[in-house]
């Protein structure tokens, strides 16, 4: 390796030091102010984020969607940060995004979800490990490289969005379809010990069973709508089981999946339920093709509604009938070729930090990512993280991140953008 290339990485890394426990009251302060989606209200995030920008010397432009957009959309408010930094005619422009928005707190936290309390050499709050990390992971990055090796040609833009719980449509979805963005390549909030190249797919759907409301004392004058909905749960529980022998090609991802997430009815203890509403999550491998997917969910339903009516009885105005809506579609991430390069100074970096080179795999999730590789845009995901989300304690009780997995991909992407921009 050329000698004065490892004095930058090496001064890279000691700068990042130097100003690592500023990073750290910046991810505080990031942390402390609220994006529970939903409710969505997260304009005061962004708000918050580029008052903290500013004093760095790094101007957010503020991109709100339509109020009406976002209301159609079942949030409130929405505003995405551009932060761009020029460095010359030429080269490539890199874009580094990661989202705020998150999803509540729910119970069972021995911490405050929005202290950003550090404990034994870990921060817990929501949003701690995915993703406001990595706003600091990336704005430190860069703080670094401008610092010291501040590049001749290209560009890099931090991309903070907060549409990622509802899919992205009005997150980085919206800003490459305004036009008010096109990088070359991009890296995606991620965790530290892997480079994500490829991610499932998500379909999730509501299905709204209606029944007739009936007393409870004279059930037989009604038709019991959570009946139906348990007839239906059970179909596709059992589709659920078919699914593990569906396998995918990619490393890091298994099979298709199935969830019933949410389950809403009845009127009162008395009441025979006459409309039950059900909300299923459906992670579809890279191989699958969304509109079969969908198409076969719709038939398995259907075919449970059938055999319910047949089984209890119920024909013409007693039938059940069932209204199905898809509220959000995300297709895979299948790699594309020219994400080689962002791969490479990744791993080189990261096995040069961390003592290990991070695999390049698929992961069950699903991100936003997809939506710049939609539009031709290379992209990864890396960033600061333990090994798996079960380790990041992600949408679950005490999230937390290990300060020292936050420092240390601050230096793997500081490092991989001097490769990138050289």
């Amino acid at each position: 390796m050329n000698p004065d290339t490892q004095a930058t990485y090496a001064a890279l890394d000691a700068w990042i030091d130097q100003h690592f426990d500023e990073q750290v009251q910046f991810l505080q302060a990031l942390v402390r102010v609220p994006t529970d989606t939903p409710p969505g209200n997260n304009a005061p995030h962004a708000e918050r984020t580029a008052e903290l920008l500013a004093p760095l010397g790094f101007e957010a432009e503020r991109h709100a969607v339509p109020d009406s957009q976002v209301r159609d959309y079942g949030m409130q408010t929405i505003t995405n940060l551009i932060v761009r930094r020029p460095y010359g005619s030429g080269g490539k422009t890199i874009a580094l995004n990661a989202h705020g928005d998150v999803v509540p707190p729910g119970e069972g936290w021995t911490r405050d979800p929005y202290g950003a309390e550090i404990v034994d050499g870990r921060m817990y709050g929501r949003a701690s490990a995915v993703s406001k990390s990595d706003f600091s992971t990336f704005t430190y990055a860069v703080r670094a490289l401008e610092a010291v090796a501040r590049p001749a040609r290209g560009a890099v833009e931090l991309h903070f969005t907060y549409d990622e719980e509802f899919g992205g449509l009005l997150g980085p979805g919206w800003l490459l379809a305004q036009g008010l963005t096109k990088p070359d390549l991009m890296i995606a909030a991620g965790f530290s010990y892997e480079v994500v190249t490829a991610h499932n797919g998500c379909l999730q759907m509501e299905i709204t069973v209606h029944g007739k409301m009936a007393h409870a004392a004279v059930p037989h004058t009604g038709v019991d709508a959570l009946q139906a909905a348990t007839a239906i749960m059970a179909a596709l529980y059992a589709e659920n089981a078919k699914y593990r022998s569906v396998r995918s090609q990619v490393a890091g991802i298994n099979h298709p999946y199935l969830n019933i997430g949410r389950i809403e009815g009845g009127t009162n203890t008395n009441v025979l339920p006459g409309k039950v509403v059900l909300k299923i999550d459906r992670r579809m491998i890279p191989e699958e093709n969304p509109a079969e997917v969908e198409a076969s969910i719709r038939a398995v339903i259907a075919q449970a509604v059938q055999q319910f009516n047949q089984d209890s009885g119920h024909a013409g105005d007693d039938a059940v009938r069932v209204d199905i809506r898809r509220i959000l579609l995300a297709n895979a991430m299948t790699p594309l070729a020219g994400n080689a390069p962002l791969v490479e100074a990744i791993q080189k970096h990261g096995e040069a930090i961390f003592g290990a080179k991070p695999p390049a795999v698929g992961t069950p999730l699903y991100t936003d990512v997809r939506l710049y590789v939609e539009r031709g845009i290379p992209g990864v995901i890396y960033g600061a993280g333990p090994r798996s989300v079960l380790e990041s304690h992600a949408k679950r009780a005490d999230e937390r991140v290990e300060l020292e997995d936050l420092r240390r991909a601050t230096k793997v992407v500081a490092r991989s953008l001097v490769d990138l921009l050289d």
